[in-house]
């Protein structure tokens, strides 16, 4: 037997504003949610370079600005499903868009481009989330409704020249992704198979042979966010249950991060002096969580100089 890895502590950063709960509006978002009346639906947290989190409310269109003294601000508001995000160096801002596909959002006048709604006349089933790899190409999936039952999630690359390219189109629910330090592998959690996949990067830009980096234990819809360390710790957040896990690169467990308010930790961002807190959306209260780790976060593209 094991001995279970030792537990960190969360406490709250910041609580959504009662002003911005809209509670009593229907969204076609939730369906096959638990309870369908959402007020916010937190997700995609994000830093741009002045130190702000950055979320998306997902049923209801929303971008927020969250300063570091845990003040929202709202950026965005548009008939949209944003969930993933990531900021290129410009302060721009993507959305994967669960309605309207890849979306960019100025970050700071808050006007809503809509860049890619389908690929060859073909509408997407509803992207999930998007990353950004070392010189700018945007790697973005498709999840929709694909599971067990229909394992045909896709992810594909935006190139810097604007071409577009399918990754795999084989996975059952694509959701976080998470690229290592070096760039060599890109980590996917695959939600319905209760899943991290590991899909090496070759330099042709090709991937093959990929393989399950983590197969989570228990669990209720299965590993939802994920980030990368500057060692290559991997982030999980296991939405549906009240804990986030740290991984090292060989998938052993190092530590798991309680929750001290809510269950569905939907995704994570490292951030704050030295890049070594996580912040956690719990998405179902509409608060955001954060812990202190003892290694910084992977510096992202958004964060380094062109």
């Amino acid at each position: 037997m094991f001995a279970p890895p030792p537990e960190l502590k969360t406490r709250v950063f910041a609580r959504l504003p009662d002003e911005f709960r809209l509670n009593g509006r229907k969204s076609e978002w939730s369906f096959g949610k638990e309870n369908p009346n959402l007020h916010s639906f937190l997700e995609g947290p994000s830093f741009d370079r002045e130190g702000n989190l950055l979320v998306t409310d997902i049923p209801f269109g929303r971008v927020f600005r969250i300063s570091p003294q845990g003040v929202f601000d709202l950026v965005a508001e548009y008939d949209g499903e944003p969930n993933g995000m990531a900021l290129d160096r410009e302060g721009n801002i993507y959305l994967a868009d669960h309605k309207n596909g890849l979306v960019k959002v100025d970050g700071k006048t808050g006007e809503v481009t809509f860049v890619l709604k389908r690929l060859r006349r073909e509408g997407f089933k509803g992207l999930n989330d998007l990353t950004f790899d070392a010189v700018g190409n945007l790697y973005f999936n498709d999840q929709g409704q694909t599971g067990m039952q229909d394992p045909t999630g896709r992810i594909y690359r935006l190139n810097t020249d604007g071409t577009i390219d399918c990754i795999i189109d084989t996975i059952p629910s694509p959701n976080g992704m998470a690229f290592s330090p070096d760039g060599r592998i890109l980590y996917v959690a695959v939600t319905r198979a209760n899943q991290v996949w590991r899909l090496p990067i070759h330099p042709d830009g090709s991937s093959t042979k990929a393989g399950i980096h983590l197969h989570m234990q228990g669990g209720h819809t299965g590993p939802d966010g994920i980030a990368s360390d500057g060692d290559g710790n991997l982030v999980v957040c296991q939405c549906g249950t009240d804990s986030v896990w740290l991984f090292s690169k060989f998938g052993e467990p190092l530590f798991r991060i309680r929750s001290c308010a809510g269950h569905d930790l939907t995704n994570a961002a490292f951030g704050g002096p030295g890049n070594k807190s996580l912040y956690i959306t719990e998405a179902s209260s509409g608060q955001i969580l954060v812990a202190d780790l003892e290694v910084p976060g992977m510096e992202l593209f958004s964060q380094t100089d062109a």
